[in-house]
């Protein structure tokens, strides 16, 4: 008999779910919007201490509308983690903008705030600083916000996080994107909590929600009759995914606790393993551990990182390698910034992108894996993961 798949993090329910889809049934409010959205967003603006918020589709739809309340257009750069899920900086490209590639900080495996530093300062001294910086909360460890403030403030760029991966993380004593210009939470069936799909905008800025808001409902006008005079998008939530939404909200802090007893039972039994290390976490907050993730040393343990891969995928187990950086996708027309003089490179083409070293990021790639973290594991599947990630060694 098949053993039934072990996938890298399925969505977990925690029971009050159905309550809540049972009362949106009741009301008959079944379409987009209805009270159970209301409700989320409240719900949602107590967990995380962010006074302001709008619940939409998808993360990458909050990205978007964010680009486009900045007024992000052709001829313009963001600059933006390379090692991070590409809707992340999709909506960049959405808007006729550059994306800038910023390599990662070997000491958290988020943005090197050095590289992003040095780059506003060379950009300034152009006359061309980019319309946003966007640095990634990666596989649910913060970014040092109070950081990365500081270093945009001097140049007035706005600071917008994805925290798509980090919703119950804590970073100097806030939950994870409070203090940025505005933050992007995601509830793909993936993460931490689900609403099957989703997203959320947070901000302490009202008028950044409000526009939002308008423009997630395709900036209908306040007419009995529909008038438009720019263009929105349908991007709002509906009332059904928000009653998910507001069960799985309760169980936000079992749910971190859980993934962080799974990264300490993997990092128990491997942490003295050759060539086996773990995924840093930074000393100024508490990841929320969303994935486990480790990087092998083909030459101290005596197999790469695709070679357990394909090893556990043959065990029925799902695994998957860190994020392949966004400067290697095909879909990006990549320059290296340190080859050029100037950030200025002449007219845009479609998906033209420019990045700012990389290596680290490559490694990471190279050598990363993501273990299976669902919260519903039990201690035997772990072993399991353990047992066949050991076998791999030396052979």
């Amino acid at each position: 008999m098949e053993v039934p798949r072990l996938f890298l993090s399925p969505p977990h329910m925690g029971g009050e779910e159905l309550e809540f889809i049972q009362d949106a049934f009741n009301s008959n409010y079944i379409a987009p919007l209805g009270p159970m959205v209301d409700a989320f967003e409240r719900e949602f603006c107590a967990v995380v201490g962010i006074p302001h918020a709008v619940a939409l589709s998808s993360g990458t739809a909050a990205m978007h509308l964010v680009m486009r309340h900045l007024g992000v257009g052709s001829g313009d750069e963001v600059f933006a983690a390379t090692l991070t899920f590409i809707g992340s900086v999709s909506p960049i490209v959405f808007e006729g903008a550059r994306p800038v590639f910023i390599d990662a900080d070997p000491t958290t495996w988020n943005m090197d705030p050095h590289l992003l530093e040095a780059e506003l300062a060379r950009c300034a001294r152009a006359g061309r600083l980019p319309k946003a910086v966007i640095p990634t909360d990666l596989y649910g460890q913060c970014v040092d916000i109070d950081r990365f403030r500081a270093i945009c403030q001097p140049y007035e760029v706005p600071l917008i996080v994805d925290a798509a991966e980090s919703l119950g993380a804590v970073c100097s004593g806030r939950h994870a994107g409070a203090g940025a210009d505005a933050a992007i939470f995601s509830f793909n069936g993936n993460k931490i909590i689900t609403t099957s799909g989703g997203g959320m905008l947070a901000s302490s800025d009202a008028a950044l929600i409000e526009r939002a808001r308008y423009l997630s409902q395709q900036a209908r006008q306040p007419f009995a009759h529909y008038e438009h005079v720019e263009i929105g998008y349908n991007y709002r939530m509906s009332n059904i995914v928000a009653a998910i939404g507001r069960g799985q909200l309760k169980c936000l802090e079992d749910r971190v606790r859980r993934k962080r007893e799974i990264a300490a039972y993997y990092r128990r039994l491997l942490a003295d393993v050759p060539g086996i290390t773990f995924m840093p976490e930074a000393d100024y907050g508490r990841s929320n551990r969303w994935l486990t993730v480790i990087l092998v040393d083909r030459e101290r343990f005596g197999a790469d990182r695709e070679q357990i891969r394909l090893a556990l995928e043959a065990h029925n187990i799902e695994s998957r390698p860190v994020w392949k950086p966004m400067h290697l996708q095909p879909v990006f027309n990549t320059t290296a910034a340190s080859r050029a003089s100037s950030p200025e490179f002449g007219t845009l083409q479609p998906n033209d992108a420019r990045w700012v070293a990389g290596q680290v990021a490559e490694d990471l790639f190279n050598r990363g894996l993501c273990l299976p973290s669902g919260t519903a594991m039990a201690t035997n599947d772990m072993d399991r993961v353990v047992e066949i990630i050991l076998a791999q060694a030396c052979t």
